[in-house]
């Protein structure tokens, strides 16, 4: 199946490029027709006026005698055409072709013409073509005649070209500036979008044709629903948070007052699990509300401390990259990731590391272990809420099973990626891949 091609330009762009397409196919045309239109204009003109010459000269050439017919030849000789008089025909005129178009037009000008064996040729050069040609006198004698100026410029001619282009890259310029004012609104609009349901949004002010304006007045009243409904849960979460950790803090404080050991453990083991749940719960709804500045953090020192204080828990887990790292992150959303990860490591695993490396434009934090890993057919559905792969992992998992979309949420507020694969040697490994920034 073909991938359809996407065009690179923006909507201005392409209205701009339209726009100049357009123009450019109608100076273009216009430009060529003008040129054609202007050289048969010039070829008419011309024709007449040496028809008019021409009539005049041979009469007063038949009129006059033979002797004084070469005199008076440069008498009839102006600026524009020369005359001349010889009593045989030329022979740059014996093989000469009738220029038919001219001919014609000569002709249909002065009919008395056409018993004269008019005969017209060009010559000169592209740029500068002149006519040139001969006629008989009433006695057989021929008189010689020609333009002694061009009487057109072949092609089209550069000076009219730039003339014509001027107002055509005007208008070129004034209609991008009013489609760049027209789509203004679309833009904003847009860069509002991006910003729906975060801390930086904000009412966009209407303008632009009608249908803009409607389009506009309805994203703002869907993102004051929006607003409105993402405050509401913000509230939910808050007395959800207070009213159910209350309850179990009491739980525990009194669970201290039972004397028998087993009965005790399992009690603080069920009070454990739901507070994991709470936990992991409260920390996955509260991922778009709880935006978190980026601040100058040192990563390396943030893996060391979570590679660390799971070790100081009794579990197998090292540390292995740089010893400091400056990047401009949100640090307690990027700590619970890793956090959460390693500490799925260490329950399904016996050894977990934890790695850092740092390329020229971007920051790789893999965490992997050893345990039994993720079905191939299963990595992309685990990154799903409320998803707990029994096959896989243990029953005694704590919380809800949000662990893996935590992560995935707080990666992708980053603005990273996290990919999930299983090792060679066995186990899984969870890399999360952050673009490079360097703290100020």
């Amino acid at each position: 199946m073909r991938r359809s091609l996407r065009p690179s330009l923006g909507l201005i762009g392409q209205i701009f490029a339209i726009l100049l397409l357009a123009i450019l196919i109608e100076f273009g045309a216009s430009t060529f027709f003008y040129e054609r239109a202007s050289q048969l204009s010039v070829r008419e003109d011309e024709a007449r006026r040496l028809a008019e010459h021409l009539i005049i000269a041979r009469k007063l050439l038949d009129d006059s005698p033979a002797d004084t017919r070469v005199t008076l030849a440069q008498d009839l000789t102006t600026s524009r055409y020369s005359i001349g008089w010889t009593p045989k025909l030329p022979s740059y005129l014996a093989a000469a072709q009738t220029l038919d178009r001219i001919h014609e037009q000569v002709l249909v000008w002065e009919p008395s013409l056409a018993s004269s064996n008019l005969r017209l040729r060009l010559s000169g050069t592209p740029r500068r073509v002149v006519i040139a040609g001969g006629l008989t006198l009433e006695d057989g004698t021929w008189m010689e005649f020609g333009t002694r100026e061009p009487i057109q410029q072949l092609g089209f001619s550069i000076e009219r070209m730039l003339l014509a282009l001027g107002p055509a890259v005007a208008i070129i310029l004034a209609g991008g500036v009013l489609v760049r004012q027209t789509l203004l609104p679309m833009r904003r609009l847009a860069h509002a979008a991006e910003h729906v349901g975060s801390d930086i949004a904000e009412e966009v002010p209407e303008g632009g044709a009608r249908e803009v304006r409607r389009v506009i007045r309805a994203f703002n009243r869907m993102q004051a629903r929006i607003h409105r409904l993402i405050d509401d849960r913000t509230q939910a979460l808050a007395a959800v948070g207070h009213d159910l950790r209350t309850p179990l803090a009491r739980l525990r404080l009194r669970a201290d007052a039972i004397g028998d050991p087993a009965v005790l453990d399992a009690i603080q083991g069920d009070i454990g699990e739901m507070e994991a749940m709470i936990g992991s719960l409260l920390a996955y709804l509260s991922g778009d509300v709880d935006v978190e500045p980026r601040v100058s953090t040192d990563l390396a020192v943030m893996c060391a401390t979570i590679a660390d204080d799971a070790a100081d828990h009794g579990h197998a887990v090292t540390y292995d990259g740089p010893e400091h790292l400056e990047m401009m992150i949100r640090p307690t959303t990027l700590k619970r990731a890793m956090v959460n990860l390693v500490e799925n490591g260490v329950h399904y695993a016996d050894t977990v590391w934890l790695k850092l490396e740092a390329g020229n434009n971007h920051v790789a934090i893999c965490v992997e272990d050893d345990g039994p890993g993720i079905p191939e057919d299963a990595l992309r559905t685990v990154l799903e809420p409320f998803v707990r792969l029994d096959r896989a992992r243990a029953r005694d998992t704590l919380g809800l099973g949000l662990g893996l979309s935590i992560v995935a949420k707080a990666v992708d507020s980053e603005g990273g990626t996290l990919k999930l694969g299983n090792r060679r040697e066995g186990g899984l490994r969870a890399q999360i891949i952050l673009q490079y920034t360097h703290s100020a």
